[in-house]
């Protein structure tokens, strides 16, 4: 039986049946100046594929298929398209042109949460945007754009607008292909870039006619799974009871409340390599599910057992990534409507590059798995003396900061607590998870009551820090019932076709709208991953005897057929000239640290630069590993397409 693609179970739309015949030395036509790209188009709406160049009477194709194309012809003034749905030599027939649009890099945009932002608008013409932008205070034109758009729900060179509730990509995979795009410099000082796209959301009829119009009774649904990931190394002991009876007092209140159903604890606790330290039992341990723990009582009898470990560790850093990994990876978050990671420490975290580390990533992979599964990590931090005395306190603070950033509103949720003090340290989790419970609660009350319940108790007595922590939770909850609302309500991508947008506020313009996403192939994944491994090898070698770098990887480029005139050394020459990398990375609008790099550069670093370059490519090069098992997630942009050409949403910041 055939499998549906993901795409078209997105658009909710009929699958394309074509015969297709395949013909082995058959390629699609290369786009032009290009080696190894092919030709690409995606159909638009009413696009019909036809046996014969000419023919009318074809078979309607769902929007935004992706095809190649293998030969262009001419018929009564018509420019016809035969396509094929991958690169293989597989022909299903023909298209007009004049129903297709070009798509030469295989890039699409995933929405921002827009919970601290207005809602992106989709332009007509670029010019729109233009004059915004050439504004020093562009809200004297947004906010009546914005008052109009409310008002009539429409207005003079708009499109459409991005949806009120948050369209998450990993819960319904939508397209906004780019097609092409710029970066400018604002009249505010802010680099963005302006993005002409294709947009086309066919929504469920009946989802639509269905949906409710009372988002408070949608509301009522919220609930809420906190897991707490726990350091129980030798110096944790009086955080981890703190931390308990915590848990156990609001546990109380929620049953005083009648909320046993709507806020879901859990715990998972972390220590370090049981290789290099057998004493210490365990690298992490799952004492509680929150999909699995029924009232107060059962919580605390799951985690009774916890202690701290009675061995040293190897050294202070310990595997915190480890812990929050496994509270990602084993527990079923779409059971919840706002989901949290509470992780408590008083040491760094083990680096992916460590022998000791068990994930081998690093805080900027943990944190995209985390926005994958729409998950907020906050860290309490305990900056002990022994912290201190070590030097880690700096270190702990860069990592854990990076990791805590909130993909869906850029909010770093990394809360130090000075000295470790206990007390504090308690009041930081009392707050936290009041603050959650309190939010769940209002939701079910109504949505209008959340913004009253959060600072319903006295802040007269309240440190900056725990004021802090209760209007960071206050927009992270809203994000998250935004995310929740977006699934509920089945909640869509613009239907529109070609617009102009912005991927920063227009008025909050260090707010980002979008963010790319790379849709790499199995073959292109394969290949980028082997590329990264042999500068890897050479920039290691190049440890030992830095001007030999770039001769090894010449070699390398020479040995995997590149153009021998790319290989003459030459002043200034760049890596990514030298043929290694794919045409597909040259294109993409970003700043490639990797293809940037020249010689004088490398040997202008000193040596602590180049491990921290190395460490760097050998985590993203682990995180491609862990893309190509993510069997769940490859998406197939063509029905009868060679699984080769199913793709993967790669983010762009881990490209190299």
């Amino acid at each position: 039986m055939l499998r549906k693609s993901l795409l078209s179970l997105a658009l909710g739309l009929p699958l394309a049946a074509s015969a297709t015949l395949a013909f082995a030395d058959v390629r699609p036509l290369l786009q032009e100046g290009k080696q190894t790209l092919h030709q690409r188009v995606l159909t638009t709406p009413g696009c019909r594929l036809v046996e014969r160049a000419g023919e009318h009477d074809g078979e309607l194709q769902p929007t935004f298929s992706r095809f190649y194309v293998y030969q262009r012809s001419e018929d009564n003034g018509e420019v016809w398209l035969e396509v094929g749905p991958d690169s293989y030599g597989s022909i299903s027939g023909w298209l007009p042109a004049a129903c297709t649009v070009d798509w030469k890099m295989q890039l699409t945009l995933a929405f921002t949460n827009p919970a601290n932002r207005g809602r992106l608008i989709f332009f007509e013409e670029r010019d729109g945007l233009m004059t915004i932008f050439d504004d020093f205070e562009p809200s004297s034109q947004v906010a009546p754009l914005r008052a109009q758009l409310r008002r009539d729900g429409e207005a003079p060179g708009i499109v459409a607008q991005e949806p009120e509730y948050f369209v998450d990509l990993h819960e319904q995979f939508y397209l906004l292909p780019i097609l092409e795009g710029e970066e400018i410099m604002t009249e505010a000082g802010f680099m963005t870039r302006l993005l002409r796209i294709a947009s086309v959301s066919e929504a469920d009829e009946n989802e639509v006619e269905n949906a409710p119009d009372d988002i408070s009774a949608q509301l009522r649904e919220f609930n809420a799974g906190v897991v707490f990931v726990i350091d129980s190394t030798i110096s944790m002991g009086p955080y981890i009871e703190r931390t308990r009876e915590a848990v156990e007092r609001i546990y109380q209140r929620i049953e005083q409340e009648e909320l046993t159903e709507r806020v879901r604890f859990g715990l998972i606790s972390f220590r370090d390599s049981v290789d290099h330290a057998p004493d210490i039992e365990y690298v992490t341990r799952m004492y509680a599910d929150p999909n699995e723990v029924e009232d107060g009582s059962d919580f605390m009898a799951q985690v009774a057992d916890l202690r701290e470990a009675q061995a040293s560790t190897v050294g202070w850093e310990e595997d915190a990534y480890a812990g929050v990994m496994q509270a990602i990876d084993e527990v079923e978050w779409s059971n919840f409507g706002a989901r949290y990671i509470v992780l408590i420490t008083d040491a760094s975290a083990i680096e992916g590059d460590s022998e000791r580390s068990s994930t081998g990533l690093d805080a900027d992979q943990v944190r995209l798995e985390a926005a994958r599964h729409g998950i907020a990590v906050y860290t309490l931090h305990l900056k002990t003396p022994a912290g201190e005395r070590r030097g880690d306190h700096a270190v702990a603070e860069g990592q854990y900061s990076n990791l805590s950033t909130f993909a869906g509103t850029g909010t770093s949720l990394y809360y130090p607590v000075d000295t470790g003090d206990v007390a504090l340290f308690g009041q930081r989790v009392d707050a936290l998870a009041a603050v959650i419970t309190d939010q769940v609660h209002a939701a079910y009350l109504g949505e209008e009551a959340i913004g009253s319940a959060l600072h319903a108790e006295d802040e007269a007595e309240e440190d900056p820090g725990e004021q802090r922590l209760r209007d960071e939770l206050a927009l992270i909850g809203h994000a998250m019932r935004l995310a929740y609302l977006g699934q509920t309500t089945g909640s869509q991508a613009p239907p529109v076709f070609e617009a102009w947008i912005s991927d920063r506020d227009l008025i909050a313009q260090h707010q980002p709208t979008t963010e790319v996403r790379v849709l790499l192939t199995k073959g292109q994944l394969s290949d980028l991953s082997d590329t990264v491994g042999e500068i890897l090898d050479a920039a290691n070698a190049g440890l030992i005897s830095p001007t030999d770098m770039f001769d090894r990887l010449r070699s390398v480029a020479a040995a995997m057929g590149a153009d021998p005139n790319q290989l003459q050394q030459s002043e200034g020459q760049r890596l990514g000239e030298l043929g290694l990398m794919g045409e597909y990375l040259e294109e993409l609008p970003y700043q490639s640290e990797v293809l940037n790099l020249d010689e004088e550069t490398w040997l202008s670093w000193d040596g602590l630069q180049q491990e921290r370059f190395i460490r760097r490519l050998a985590t993203k090069l682990r995180h491609y590993q862990r893309y190509n098992e993510d069997v769940d997630r490859w998406v197939t942009l063509a029905e009868g397409a060679d699984p080769r050409e199913d793709v993967y949403p790669v983010p762009l910041e881990m490209m190299p």
